[in-house]
């Protein structure tokens, strides 16, 4: 029976061995780049070009090529929520984090004022310091935010049954997911609640599995199934705009946010295949997973880095009217370069920089940790 009242193993609950998986570190990288393309073509102001285009072939490509964004926020929680629900939480990681995107911050905002590209103001410099701007549609903001609820996330995995986690999840997904599917239901959302509502769904894999009988094979195919259904419902869409059947350019209706049940099917049908992938530890793998994030704190980090990043120096608006491959091609060759030169910028600063930072504020900042007993 698939709601038998078992209790959550504790000996995984308690585990804190901290191990990377080279084929979810590989699906990592992968969801990462479709996170870059989908900023290739939604912060370039390509969207509003695409609108207007009568080329049917050329725009479906551009449309599908960054279509998979709010999809891939998905997959990175269901990652974090798979490895942190047997982890325990700590004051180190929570500064680790706060550091990460402080630093970044801080630092590009700095680089754009020197070079022009940004307004400098004394109030700025410390809006940057400040982690939370947004619990609504701000991701970095929003994750932080979300970071701080897993010890009690935790305490709650560890104290329900099979089938009261089961409920709950599907509780959350047919609040937050299913009913504002459909258009003619309004119902708003922040991403600190959607992120919690993921999270308890990877901790459910984590510990009872999802559909036992279903293999890595057939995994594989769900997934390319909601692929292709995702694929569809954007071309459907968006030709739907361009015939007059709908007023609204909305070709990523369907996927536009991450609670869109299509947006969770991928992600977790994608996830269950990479998770049960059978491949060799890679230590490459496993250090450029490690800088994913890294890669959207920079390539993402503010509106003067969006408009110098895509609309000045890839200048994607120029480059659609070429030839529909010499487009693809230079989309992809962009989103490439953009994902290796991130990717070793956080490697740079994770090896040399944060170490000494870390230990720099890490003794003067750890008792606050410890009289709020966060820390273990």
């Amino acid at each position: 029976m698939i709601c038998s009242q078992l209790p959550p193993p504790q000996h995984l609950a308690n585990s804190n061995k901290a191990t990377r998986n080279s084929n979810l570190e590989l699906y990592r990288i992968i969801v990462m780049l479709l996170i870059v393309a989908h900023h290739y073509v939604v912060n370039s102001g390509l969207i509003s070009v695409l609108k207007e285009s009568n080329g049917f072939i050329s725009s479906s490509v551009m449309l599908l090529f960054g279509a998979w964004g709010k999809t891939g926020i998905n997959c990175f929680v269901l990652i974090t929520g798979y490895f942190m629900c047997v982890s325990n939480f700590s004051s180190k990681k929570l500064l680790k984090l706060y550091l990460q995107v402080a630093f970044y911050w801080l630092s590009i905002y700095i680089i754009f004022c020197l070079t022009g590209h940004d307004t400098y103001s004394p109030s700025q410099m410390i809006w940057r310091l400040w982690p939370v701007k947004s619990i609504e549609q701000n991701f970095v903001g929003c994750f932080i935010v979300f970071y701080l609820f897993i010890p009690v996330l935790n305490l709650l995995v560890n104290s329900m049954d099979r089938r009261l986690h089961l409920y709950l999840v599907a509780l959350l997904l047919i609040s937050f997911s299913v009913l504002p599917t459909f258009p003619m239901i309004s119902m708003s959302h922040n991403y600190v609640a959607w992120f919690i509502s993921i999270y308890m769904i990877a901790s459910y894999i984590r510990i009872y599995g999802l559909f036992p009988n279903v293999g890595h094979r057939q995994w594989g195919c769900l997934a390319l199934l909601s692929l292709l259904a995702g694929a569809v419902s954007v071309l459907v869409m968006s030709e739907a705009y361009q015939r007059g059947f709908t007023g609204l350019y909305a070709p990523y209706f369907f996927i536009s946010d991450s609670n869109k049940i299509l947006s969770v099917v991928i992600a977790v049908c994608s996830f269950m295949f990479f998770k049960d992938m059978k491949m060799q530890q890679s230590r490459i793998i496993n250090i450029v997973g490690a800088s994913t994030f890294g890669v959207l704190l920079i390539h993402a980090n503010s509106d003067a880095m969006r408009r110098w990043l895509w609309q000045e120096t890839v200048d994607c608006v120029g480059h659609f009217d070429d030839s529909v491959m010499w487009t693809l091609g230079y989309s992809c060759v962009s989103v490439l370069v953009i994902f290796i030169v991130c990717s070793a910028i956080e490697v740079f600063r994770a090896k040399l920089i944060e170490p000494k930072l870390f230990e720099l504020i890490y003794d003067k900042s750890k008792f606050i940790f410890d009289r709020l007993q966060i820390a273990k």
